[in-house]
């Protein structure tokens, strides 16, 4: 059975961007919204790398 797709968003903090899911991943902080928007991207192609922070939230 498939995996859900991936929810993301981005949120900002200050003049920081971040990007987020619903899953509970989370991006690095940006000053580029553009770049943020672009690690949820990257996210949502690759829910299990974890590479952008890291981390993955299970």
């Amino acid at each position: 059975m498939p995996e859900p797709a991936h929810t993301t968003s981005t949120t900002e903090r200050g003049s920081f961007c971040t990007a987020r899911c619903e899953c509970g991943w989370r991006g690095p902080a940006r000053r580029a919204r553009s770049q943020a928007r672009t690690d949820a991207e990257r996210h949502q192609a690759d829910p299990e790398s974890g590479a952008l922070t890291g981390r993955t939230v299970e």
